[in-house]
């Protein structure tokens, strides 16, 4: 599957969403305008008593242009506010959405096996597809198979599973369900699920607010006159909304089915791709057609959102409104020789964590409502009467100890980046410098920070993570990443400070220090922060031509290659014949690192040229070594961009 296919496709699909939501505005104005046009006629014209009125020829004239204008003005700067409110909300990460539906966090330091297990197959995925490992989230209350990614972009996204998801599906199957969600990420499906769920909450809206005035009329009319004209005012106003509303949310619902199901079907070979085992995932799928509850969530968001889940949320009365194409025809694109045999598997069902009638009443306060809330969260499952079910083994220490092997890194190292501390300590450690005098002022700085156990974990770990091999870094640091995104926001300030100041001790920024800040500080800021993405500045590559020669430049210097090969190779598939390699001493951190950053603001669609042309020649001597594999990550992820598959096929 190719990355770049696919942002055109996404692209193109972002074209039509836009064209789709501005037809279904204009029908709104129109169904809007012959609503009050139909009131006004009806309420004024026509004589109840006696039968008499206007005949219906009588009705256009309540229609007219500066009716329409303001009736227009109306409904597109409501639908527009709300747009624009329900963007702002959903684009501070994908945390948002995965909380606002229930979803709990899974920390690393979970006794459960199943959620163990879960957060071992992200940070799999997550590793094979060239990112950082995201956050993992629960949703407790459910025992349909679902999952879903959100985010706006690979630095904020976060993976979320229902308990029916890792309580019911064994290893492989659950790989195949995290890689479907891990190809909508790098396919740059979720901006566009984002957008369309702006959207299509604005759409809807109308129709929220006529739902909210009848329900208030209902309780208004209490201890009123029946012929109370504001009553009836308000009723009718109520039900014209929320008619506008419902005939919004079928115009919804045909957008939803035009964008999302195309998608589900290339997520699902991205998900052979990922897993290299097409049995996974559609093993899955057959699951989840013998499982009673099948993919049904009851989240209050989940319907707003259904179009961002692995499986259709609800019953499909209308199939003309799925949001996901027919489970069967899933099955058949991964499985040919399917016999329509699904495979059976018995619903668990967990414990409930009473409470007693009354006890709010009664005041039991907010510790023991706290407590509740904690108890109902842990719950586990009862004891299957069948073993045939979902598997939960290796234990996680043994899966600690295949990911160590995978890397060839300590288990130790391992189980210290999925713990805060730990993880801390890993990435100081990685930044310490081999000089005494210099190593004695950075232990002295994270010293600073009175955390106990951090600086003499830091000492400790030091001198075996400096012996790593540069293949090894980057993958350690990867993991350590989760772990830092479950501190708090003073925690995580004092960290980032303490960083800078640990690279500052020598006072100069050589190039891996800046990778790994650049790193750190894209994939964590939008955890805590609310982070400006960079503006489309530059439609054409000559404009940042000056630029661009640094950043080819550094990378042929530093790469495994011929530097003048790498570069001439680059700048070819770029198309500047003419440009020329800057001498090494050049050749700047500081100069590098504005050079990266201007190429960020290029328009989206040259960003994935250049990641490519930097990817193609760096593998130019058959190999991409690991200072390369580092320098292109970070670049792709200053660009917030996904990492180019060609990094893996030469990697050493």
């Amino acid at each position: 599957m190719n990355f770049f296919e696919q942002q055109d496709i996404g692209r193109r699909n972002a074209r039509l969403l836009l064209l789709l939501f501005i037809t279904a505005v204009l029908l709104l104005i129109l169904l809007a305008n012959l609503l009050v046009a139909f009131f006004l006629w009806f309420g004024q014209d026509y004589d109840i008593y006696s039968g008499s009125g206007e005949t219906l020829s009588g009705f256009w004239s309540y229609l007219s242009w500066a009716q329409f204008g303001g009736i227009g003005l109306a409904i597109t700067s409501t639908v527009l506010l709300v747009v624009l409110a329900k963007w702002i909300h959903l684009s501070t990460g994908g945390k948002t959405v995965a909380e606002a539906m229930g979803g709990r966090r899974v920390l690393p330091q979970s006794d459960n096996t199943a959620e163990r297990r879960c957060l071992n197959v992200v940070e799999e995925m997550a590793l094979a597809a060239n990112m950082p490992v995201p956050p993992l989230y629960v949703m407790d209350g459910e025992r349909g198979i679902n999952a879903f990614a959100a985010g706006v972009s690979p630095a904020d996204v976060v993976v979320a599973v229902t308990r029916g998801t890792i309580d019911h599906l064994k290893r492989d199957e659950l790989q195949g369900v995290i890689a479907h969600e891990f190809s909508h990420i790098l396919n740059g499906d979720m901006r566009l699920n984002i957008r369309l769920a702006a959207m299509l909450k604005g759409i809807t809206f109308i129709g929220d607010v006529g739902h909210v005035l009848l329900r208030s009329t209902r309780y208004a009319r209490i201890g009123r006159s029946r012929g109370s004209d504001e009553g009836q005012g308000l009723l009718l106003l109520g039900l014209a909304l929320w008619l506008l509303g419902w005939l919004g949310s079928v115009a919804a619902g045909f957008i939803k089915a035009a964008i999302s199901r195309e998608k589900e079907y290339l997520a699902d070979a991205g998900a052979v791709q990922y897993t290299r085992n097409p049995e996974g995932i559609g093993d899955a799928l057959k699951v989840i057609g013998g499982y009673v509850p099948g993919t049904l969530v009851h989240a209050a968001r989940a319907a707003e959102m259904s179009h961002i889940f692995f499986g259709q949320i609800e019953h499909r009365l209308w199939q003309l409104f799925a949001t996901h194409p027919p489970l069967n025809k899933r099955i058949l694109r991964l499985d040919t020789n399917w016999d329509g045999q699904y495979i059976k598997r018995r619903v668990r069902h967990y414990q409930e964590q009473p409470v007693e009638e009354g006890a709010l009443a009664q005041g039991v306060g907010r510790a023991a409502m706290v407590s509740a809330a904690i108890l109902a969260s842990t719950a586990r499952p009862i004891e299957l009467d069948s073993a045939e079910d979902a598997d939960f083994g290796p234990p996680p220490d043994e899966l600690e100890a295949n990911t160590a092997d995978r890397y060839q890194l300590p288990v130790a190292y391992v189980r210290y980046a999925h713990e805060p501390l730990g993880a801390n300590a890993l990435v100081y450690a990685l930044l310490v410098s081999p000089d005494p005098e210099i190593e004695q002022r950075q232990l002295a700085t994270i010293a600073g920070l009175e955390v106990a156990g951090l600086s003499d974990l830091v000492a400790t770990l030091w001198p075996g993570v400096q012996a790593l091999i540069p293949a090894q870094r980057l993958p350690l640091l990867e993991m350590c990443l989760p772990a830092l995104k479950s501190v708090s926001l003073e925690q995580y300030q004092a960290f980032k400070n303490t960083l800078l100041q640990v690279i500052r001790a020598d006072a100069r920024t050589d190039l891996f220090e800046w990778c790994l800040f650049q790193l750190v500080r894209h994939y964590l800021d939008p955890e805590f922060i609310q982070v400006k993405a960079s503006r489309p500045r530059y439609r054409s590559l000559k404009k940042v031509v000056y630029h661009l020669r640094i950043v080819l430049s550094m990378l042929a210097w530093e790469g495994s290659g011929e530097a003048q090969q790498v570069f001439r190779l680059a700048a070819d598939e770029l198309d500047f014949n003419s440009l020329q390699i800057l001498p090494q001493d050049r050749c700047s951190v500081t100069a590098f690192s504005k050079g990266v950053h201007e190429l960020a603001n290029c328009y989206p669609l040259l960003k994935p040229r250049l990641l490519k042309a930097m990817a193609l020649a760096a593998g130019s001597d058959g190999k991409i070594s690991s200072v390369e594999r580092e320098i292109i990550t970070t670049i792709a992820a200053v660009m917030d961009c996904p990492v180019p598959s060609a990094l893996d096929a030469q990697q050493v």
